[in-house]
């Protein structure tokens, strides 16, 4: 093996590429137009242009990816996780054409790729599987019989794919066809197939997967399990290993099931057994026949390469070692970096500073951060939210977690918005720190931690507000105050600026004494703030906004703002008064539904419009009970953010 085309983009090309320079092979990046300029492109050997904007005009065209590695004198492919990872066509294609394919046969994939084709195997080699119904007629109505012969709650799964795409929980039978349709919907636009299934759904589980590796020459191992139990709309966000809940007992038995099904399936390289765990009982949910984004997470307590080890086995390499020869040390976690609020909401935008934690990068560290960030970087509605993963290693879950809430506290990304804060509020709480955290966690303590994070917010948006709006005139003295009126989340405050000369500045809040600091220039965006008692580091950023007024992202004691400066707007009666007869978009995104139509009461948070942005559907509805006075967008339509999709008047008892 000479030369690998990476079949994919961003952190796992830039992984993948950084394995095989280990190992002495050239890489080949393909990229899209959006992509032209990322990291993968410039580090690989040599790349090639797809073209096009979106998944489907780019990773997603086989055709194009297999002419590209024979254009460049790639001999094999390596498909990474998503897009085509799990296509057994295109596993079979790059076979046919005399290329190497790491990953795992076509003949697997198909036996393990599919849901339902996975538990019917699994079934017949005693692999525990949960009550449900996976067959041809995907009408509603067998759906509906099904369902109430299983008993609800239900999930309904796309039988296709993964990633928590085409997943909706339903607990009632009067819901069950609204989520059937959004689920054929996500389904169908991110992996090309609208089959679904449906399962008994377990409320109170955990989310615990099985690593598993196998050579061509019938030797498959496990490397341990990893607890994936903290996410959002059924997407991992912090995942961990070992298993705070897993005993030695009940790891045995999950490991070998594990590697029973990747046998029984004729499984090569590496792949991960997903069951849901309840109490000493566990139930197989899935498996994912490629490399998952948590893997890091298993090389940092094994002290493994697990694409060297992919690369090995699909070079025909026995696998490296024996089953009691894997020692796991210590505990490892890893938490994804997301372009998304802390209410799930995407965020697209341009990445205006960067500082990184020290830490490697790709290989085995007590720190590790991979990632595709740079500054300038555009991240768009094209593809998937994650920017990237900050690994810990440590000895115990204890000290893993606060290095770990030390690293994000000391990331600095600005420009767009992303989950950092919401992920210490996640690691820092009281849950998650004894181990109980759970698949309902987010839904159970979600508010509770928003709340967290926005009193964090509350503590010192005042006290540096003022001081993004100084400037070069900062060196002069003024004998007059400059009264600047800033606003957080909706809550504006008053501040008086004076600039003192040689960097020092007086403010004075309105509900507060006036106090004097000194501010000095560290580099680009970045400031020191003295004052009397306390000295802080600051970063802040100016963002471009479609509002009038000047935007900055500030970062301070791993606390981030977004101030909006809006001294000389009307007060904000009118403004609100505006935003209620109006519906907007949140985020950059495709419209894919409307399910409402003018003259139509809506409720409060009905679904009246759902955009697709960053690979998910997510719904738009009003904040009150209005009546729709009209639609103006339509399906297939790209929107912007805080564009109008429907205005809105109040119900006639209201009026």
């Amino acid at each position: 093996m000479r030369r690998i085309l990476i079949a994919n983009r961003g952190e796992i090309a830039r992984r993948v590429i950084a394995t095989a320079r280990r190992m002495g092979i050239e890489t080949v990046a393909v990229y899209s137009e959006p992509d032209a300029d990322a990291l993968h492109v410039r580090e690989a050997t040599t790349a090639w242009a797809l073209g096009g904007q979106s998944s489907a005009d780019s990773y997603l065209r086989g055709d194009a990816l297999i002419a590209a590695a024979l254009a460049t004198g790639a001999d094999a492919v390596h498909p990474g996780y998503g897009f085509l990872s799990e296509d057994a066509g295109f596993a079979q294609a790059v076979a046919h054409a005399g290329l190497t394919w790491i990953g795992p046969p076509a003949s697997a994939i198909r036996a393990l790729g599919s849901k339902s084709a996975a538990k019917a195997l699994a079934r017949a080699h005693d692999v525990p599987c949960l009550p449900g119904y996976a067959g041809e007629d995907q009408s509603d109505a067998r759906f509906a019989a099904e369902a109430h012969a299983i008993g609800y709650p239900v999930m309904v799964k796309a039988v296709a794919g993964g990633g928590g795409r085409g997943m909706r929980l339903v607990t009632v039978p009067d819901k069950l066809v609204a989520a059937l349709a959004s689920a054929r919907s996500e389904a169908l636009s991110g992996f090309g197939s609208d089959e679904l299934l449906i399962e008994r759904a377990l409320m109170d589980p955990r989310h615990v997967e099985v690593q598993v590796f196998a050579d061509a020459h019938g030797r498959a191992v496990h490397l341990g399990e990893r607890d994936c139990s903290v996410q959002r709309r059924h997407q991992k966000i912090i995942e961990e290993a070992p298993s705070p809940a897993l005993t030695p007992a009940l790891r045995e038995r999950m490991g070998a099931c594990a590697v029973e099904l990747a046998q029984a399936a004729g499984y090569v390289g590496a792949g991960t057994v997903e069951f849901l765990v309840e109490d000493d009982q566990f139930y197989l949910m899935e498996m994912n026949t490629r490399l998952q984004v948590e893997h890091p997470v298993t090389e940092a307590l094994t002290g493994l390469d697990l694409v060297e080890w992919q690369i090995r086995v699909a070079r025909g390499e026995l696998l490296p070692l024996a089953q009691d020869q894997i020692v796991l040390r210590g505990h490892a976690i890893e938490v994804r970096l997301c372009a998304e609020d802390e209410h799930y909401h995407p965020h697209t935008g341009r990445v205006r500073h960067l500082l990184a934690p020290a830490a490697a990068a790709f290989e085995v560290a007590p720190l590790r951060f991979d990632h595709a960030l740079r500054v300038g970087l555009e991240v768009s509605p094209h593809y998937d939210p994650m920017l990237g993963k900050l690994i810990v290693h440590a000895d115990t879950r204890e000290a893993a977690i606060d290095h770990l809430l030390a690293a994000l506290r000391e990331l600095e990304v600005l420009g767009l918005r992303t989950n950092r804060g919401f992920l210490i509020e996640c690691l820092a709480s009281a849950p998650f720190r004894a181990g109980h955290a759970l698949i309902n966690f987010l839904a159970r303590e979600g508010d509770g931690l928003r709340a967290e994070l926005h009193a964090r917010e509350r503590l010192a948006d005042g006290r540096f507000g003022a001081l993004v709006t100084t400037g070069p005139a900062g060196a002069l003295p003024c004998a007059f105050a400059a009264p600047r009126r800033l606003s957080h989340r909706g809550i504006a405050r008053d501040v008086a600026v004076q600039a003192l000369g040689d960097g020092a500045w007086r403010l004075r809040a309105a509900e507060g004494e006036a106090a004097t600091c000194h501010v000095q220039a560290l580099a680009p965006g970045v400031r020191r703030v003295a004052g009397e008692h306390l000295t802080q580091r600051l970063a802040a950023v100016n963002v471009p906004s479609a509002e009038p007024g000047a935007r900055w992202h500030v970062q301070a004691d791993g606390v981030d703002w977004w101030l909006d400066d809006v001294s000389f707007e009307p007060e904000a009666g009118a403004q609100q008064a505006q935003a209620a007869s109006e519906l907007r978009a949140p985020f950059n995104g495709k419209v894919v539904r409307i399910g409402a139509e003018a003259g139509q009461t809506l409720a409060a948070g009905d679904a009246a419009v759902v955009i697709e942005s960053m690979k998910l559907e997510h719904s738009v509805g009003p904040r009150a009970a209005a009546v729709v006075a009209e639609v103006l967008v339509s399906e297939g339509q790209q929107v912007t953010p805080g564009q109008v999709l429907l205005r809105l008047a109040p119900l006639p008892e209201a009026a």
